[in-house]
């Protein structure tokens, strides 16, 4: 398989990140013609085209972003995105070789879209049945795509290097950290970082770190940002938003991905039962 990313591994600095800030950045790490590829399939999604000629044809429309999960409808490169030689050697270069696909999502947002506050989204901290609390220190890692990039101030990115390392409980809020109440438990000074990416630059993250996302300004020169999130979680129970994988990923699949793909999918009633 012919990746689709100009890297071949992680390296030690990036390794460190990870350990060390909680996510990686790798600016404009598609190659070109992947990206492009990347970009046409979303864009000849049937529902994201009706989404687009419905906002092209009502100017006046409410801000909504487009927004679905699980992101099943997708073209060869999307599915490429799931096991690309890269995206494996750096899950088990972070990680190791014991985990799951977990889900993915696709999302357009448009001009004039709201911001996301500081959040975590490792679910089994927020949950206090005992399966969660034997999860909780098990990796959740988000892999998040711009195919488009962002500009700082223009629906970009925002993170807290270093606030995974907290404990997680009520009491360590994103406002209490960049107030410096966590500095010495992180054993670092815990502030806010805003992100600007290239297109085709993607951002590796552990889901513990508390990471935002700011507003889209409605004269934004970018109609849309481009987003797209492949989640991948540690061997184990499901995690929230763990999907039914459909049958027709299986059929066919070579071991490694039936090995990503054959695990519980999450339920109402899968931690309590």
């Amino acid at each position: 398989m012919n990746s689709l990313f100009r890297l071949n591994k992680p390296s030690a600095t990036d390794l460190d990140s990870f350990h060390n800030d909680g996510y990686i950045f790798f600016p404009a790490v598609f190659k070109e013609e992947g990206r492009e590829k990347l970009v046409d399939e979303i864009h000849n999604n049937g529902d994201v085209r009706d989404y687009i000629d419905a906002r092209e044809n009502t100017p006046d429309a409410e801000s909504k972003s487009y927004f679905v999960r699980p992101w099943n409808d997708r073209g060869p490169v999307g599915h490429q995105l799931i096991d690309d030689p890269f995206i494996t050697a750096l899950l088990q270069g972070t990680i190791g070789p014991d985990y799951h696909f977990c889900h993915s999502a696709l999302n357009l947002a448009p001009r004039g879209i709201g911001p996301i506050p500081f959040h975590q989204d490792h679910h089994h901290w927020k949950h206090e049945n005992p399966i969660n609390h034997a999860e909780r220190d098990k990796y959740y890692i988000q892999i998040l795509y711009y195919p488009n990039g962002f500009k700082r101030g223009d629906r970009n990115l925002k993170v807290i290097p270093g606030s995974h390392l907290v404990a997680p409980t009520t009491e360590a809020t994103p406002e209490r950290m960049l107030a410096g109440d966590y500095n010495a438990e992180a054993g670092r000074k815990l502030e806010e970082r805003r992100l600007e990416v290239e297109p085709g630059s993607m951002v590796y993250i552990n889901a513990r770190i508390f990471h935002a996302v700011e507003a889209k300004p409605i004269d934004s020169p970018q109609p849309y940002r481009i987003f797209n999130i492949d989640i991948f979680k540690e061997a184990g129970p499901p995690h929230r938003y763990t999907q039914q994988v459909p049958t027709k990923w299986i059929e066919g699949a070579d071991d490694y991905r039936k090995k990503l793909f054959l695990r519980d999918a999450y339920t109402d009633d899968c931690w309590t039962a």
